[in-house]
């Protein structure tokens, strides 16, 4: 198993982010808000992800930065429970800024379980 997060894996190109907001579906897992979209063209790279943290509500520059350590620490933990065919996911964390790690993990591998399951409804887009 691959336990990087290189840049690839990371999204930040402004025209997938548009199409992920726009067009992605989405669930709600506290603390977590998900979105997700299948790109075919996208299928033999691997998943790209977007973290993000409301300035609503963790106010201070460090405190988000925190959390997005925490978040790409149990992402990249366990980004092997879902296949690598070119998903991309957005995690917008709407929990509190004294979550700590040990709450947070098992959260994120319930997020990538109900992310597998939902994949095969989500038909593929362009």
């Amino acid at each position: 198993m691959n336990f990087k997060l290189p840049k690839n894996e990371r999204l930040h190109a402004e025209k997938l982010i548009k199409e992920l907001f726009n067009k992605g579906s989405s669930f709600f897992l506290y603390p977590f808000k998900v979105l997700f979209i299948k790109k075919a063209e996208l299928n033999t790279q691997p998943n790209q992800v977007l973290f993000s943290v409301s300035k609503k509500k963790i106010k201070k520059a460090v405190g988000r930065n925190f959390i997005k350590r925490r978040l790409k620490e149990a992402y990249r933990l366990n980004k092997h429970i879902i296949p690598p065919d070119g998903i991309i996911v957005g995690l917008i964390f709407v929990g509190k800024a004294e979550m700590p790690f040990a709450e947070i993990q098992p959260k994120m591998i319930q997020v990538l379980n109900r992310l597998k399951q939902e994949l095969p409804q989500n038909p593929l887009s362009s």
